[in-house]
């Protein structure tokens, strides 16, 4: 496995405990919510970037 790339995250401590209880209802580790996150966000993005305006449905 490649290793994975360490950097630190300063987070405002309200969205620390919501990002902790969403990790703990999910059984992660906060770091794992977080990477989750960012791999769902990154998909989508990327999936709406390869569609057109005429092809992307939510577009208006």
């Amino acid at each position: 496995m490649a290793e994975r790339k360490k950097f630190l995250l300063r987070i405002d401590p309200k969205l620390w405990s919501e990002l902790e209880a969403w990790a703990h209802d999910e059984m992660r580790s906060v770091n794992g919510q977080i990477e989750f996150i960012l791999k769902q966000a990154a998909l989508k993005r990327r999936s709406r970037a390869r569609l057109t305006p005429e092809e992307d449905e939510d577009s208006p």
